[in-house]
């Protein structure tokens, strides 16, 4: 479910915020992170709400003082943010509030884990906010995407 979860932090993080500054491609990047516990076959920190706010505290102080680098390094906390609204995560309470309601990791499966017919829906679903966010930035103008890609800002011009 990479689509889904990229596609719909960057819109969901941009129509809440409207910021031109923030590095999209951070909270993209953030949004999708979680997705590498499926090596471990489990959720652990990356899914919970403290793992969120522990990468936010690292983030804010290892950049106290260095404006620029905090707006990059943020989107990254705020896309793991995204990612346990998208998830349903909230819904396990035992996994959402780790370490406060047991400390160990139950052997559970992935939230991504879903079936096929689900995430075919899902995925398309992103694909298709991903279009729509390439579209209303005008990313298919090569300037536009070239400071996207090098920078992950979106034109000050087409924020209202």
């Amino acid at each position: 479910m990479f689509l889904w979860f990229a596609g719909l932090s960057f819109a969901a993080v941009w129509s809440v915020f409207r910021s031109p500054a923030l590095d999209h491609r951070m909270v993209m990047l953030g949004a999708v992170l979680p997705l590498c516990e499926a090596f471990a076959g489990r959720p652990l920190a990356l899914h919970t709400l403290a793992g969120a706010t522990a990468l936010m505290t690292v983030v804010m102080l290892a950049t106290r003082r260095r404006r620029l680098l905090r707006r990059r390094w943020l989107g990254i906390p705020v896309g793991l943010y995204a990612h346990l609204v998208l998830d349903a995560t909230w819904a396990d309470k035992h996994l959402f509030w780790w370490p406060f309601l047991g400390a160990g990791f139950a052997e559970r499966s992935l939230p991504e884990v879903r079936p096929w017919p689900v995430v075919v829906v899902l995925e398309l679903a992103g694909a298709a906010v991903l279009v729509w966010m390439v579209r209303t930035f005008r990313l298919t103008e090569p300037e536009r995407r070239s400071d996207f890609v090098r920078t992950g800002r979106l034109g000050r011009d087409l924020i209202a």
